[in-house]
C-alpha cells in the first residue's frame, strides 16, 4: 500500500531545494586506496562497518583505462572485491585482498545457509554480492569476527521475489529477526529497478517478502539500491536511489510506520544529482544525515540533514566539488563514536587517471 505526497508537501520541498549550499561544520578529506594505473570504485556495493576506532569498508579494484564516456575501465583486466581496515577511526587504512570473494564470480559456487546467524551478535557482518544487474541472482558472506574470516558463499531467496540484485541494507530487530532491502527486477521490462522488502524470523534460513516500496517505475526508470534506517519511533525511513526519462536522477524519501508492511512516500531528497545511490545515517540527535554522489558539475560528493524523519530536507551540503567528472560517488556513510560522520566513496581527480577510494570525516551544521 502506498500514498502520494499533498501538494504542500511537494512545494515545501521546492522551497527547500531553491536554498543556499551549506558547508560542513568540520571537515577532513583522506585517501582509503589509491594505486597508480588502479581504479577503485563503488564501497555502495559492498560494505562499511564499525567497532569503535576499528572500520571495516568493501570496494572494487579493477584497471583504469581512459574512454570517452561511462567508467574508465579496462574490461579486459581482471577486478576484485578487497576491502580496507583501519584501526585509528579512518586515519590510516590498510588493503586486505586475501579474501573468499575477492574474484567473486569466478569463485562463488553458494550453498544453503543450514545453521541460523545471530544478527545482534556485537562482531557480526553480513555482506551481500550480486551476479547480472537485471537477474542477478544474490548471494552473501557472513563474519563474525569484524570481517577476519569470512563463511560462504550462502544463496540467498526471498519468498514472492525473482531475479533479485542486491546490496547490503539490514535492519536487526533481534536475535533472528531482520529486515533487509533490496533490488529486483521490474516486471514491465524484467531489467533491474524495484525495491522490496524482505523479513526473516529464524535467522536468515529462510526470507518471505513483506512488501514493494513505492510503484513500479515506468520503461526507462528504475528504483534500487536502498538505504535504509529505524527512527527512534520505530518508524523505518528508507532511500532510493531513482531515475526515469525525464530526469537526471534523484532519491526518493519513504516511511513505513509498520517494519515494512505498508509506505508512505516523503518527497525527493534529492535531484538533478546525476545518478548516485543514498547513503543514510541515523545521528545521536536524532536527526537523519544522507549523502550522495553529485555526478553533475561541480562534480563531488554532498549532503542533506532532515530533523524530522526524512519528511524536510535542509540545503545541500557540500563535502566536495573539485571532481575531475561524474565517474564519482557510491558512498558509504556512517556515525562514529565521537558524533562525526565518517563518509567513504570513490572519486577522480586531479588527473584522469587518479581514480581512487577516498573518504570525507565531516560534522553536520546545527
Amino acid at each position: 500500500m502506498q500514498s502520494q505526497p499533498p501538494l504542500v508537501a511537494i512545494l515545501l520541498a521546492l522551497v527547500l531545494f531553491s536554498a543556499p549550499a551549506e558547508s560542513p561544520g568540520t571537515q577532513e578529506n583522506f585517501i582509503v586506496y589509491k594505486e597508480p594505473g588502479r581504479y577503485g570504485g563503488w564501497p555502495a556495493n559492498h560494505g562499511f562497518w564499525q567497532w569503535g576506532d576499528e572500520l571495516v569498508v568493501g570496494f572494487k579494484s579493477t584497471w583504469f583505462k581512459a574512454a570517452p564516456g561511462g567508467h574508465k575501465i579496462d574490461r579486459d583486466k581482471p577486478s576484485y572485491h578487497w576491502q580496507a581496515r583501519s584501526l585509528d577511526g579512518g586515519q590510516t587504512w590498510k588493503i586486505e585482498t586475501e579474501l573468499p570473494f575477492a574474484d567473486f564470480r569466478k569463485d562463488a559456487k553458494p550453498t544453503p545457509l543450514t545453521k541460523p546467524i545471530d544478527f545482534t551478535a556485537p562482531d557480526f557482518v553480513w555482506k551481500f554480492c550480486f551476479g547480472n544487474l537485471h537477474a542477478g541472482p544474490s548471494w552473501f558472506y557472513v563474519s563474525n569476527d569484524r570481517c577476519k574470516t569470512w563463511r560462504g558463499p550462502y544463496t540467498f531467496a526471498v519468498e514472492g521475489v525473482d531475479r533479485i540484485c542486491t546490496r547490503t541494507d539490514l535492519i536487526p530487530l533481534g536475535p533472528r529477526d531482520c529486515l533487509m532491502f533490496g533490488s529486483c527486477a521490474k516486471e514491465n521490462d524484467g531489467k533491474e529497478g524495484r525495491v522490496f522488502c524482505a523479513r526473516t524470523l529464524d535467522g536468515g534460513l529462510t526470507w518471505k517478502l513483506v512488501s514493494l516500496v513505492g510503484p513500479e517505475p515506468k520503461p526507462g526508470g528504475f528504483a534500487i539500491m536502498p538505504s535504509s534506517v529505524r527512527l527512534t519511533d520505530g518508524t523505518i525511513l528508507t532511500t532510493i536511489r531513482r531515475t526515469d526519462p525525464k530526469a537526471s536522477g534523484f532519491i526518493e524519501a519513504w516511511r513505513s510506520p509498520d517494519l515494512g508492511e505498508t509506505w508512505t512516500f516523503a518527497g525527493r531528497a534529492a535531484t538533478e544529482i546525476g545518478g548516485s545511490p543514498p547513503a543514510l545515517v541515523k545521528l545521536p540527535d536524532d536527526r537523519v544525515a544522507l549523502t550522495y554522489g553529485f555526478r553533475e558539475k561541480p562534480f563531488g560528493i554532498r549532503a542533506r540533514i532532515s530533523d524530522d524523519g526524512g519528511l524536510q530536507w535542509g540545503p545541500e551540503i557540500v563535502l566536495r566539488d573539485d571532481g575531475r567528472d561524474g565517474d564519482l560517488g557510491y558512498p558509504r556513510s556512517l556515525v562514529r563514536p565521537d558524533g562525526k560522520i565518517m563518509t567513504i566513496y570513490y572519486f577522480n581527480g586531479p588527473k584522469d587517471e587518479d581514480r581512487a577510494i577516498e573518504g570525507t570525516l565531516w560534522t553536520p551544521p546545527l
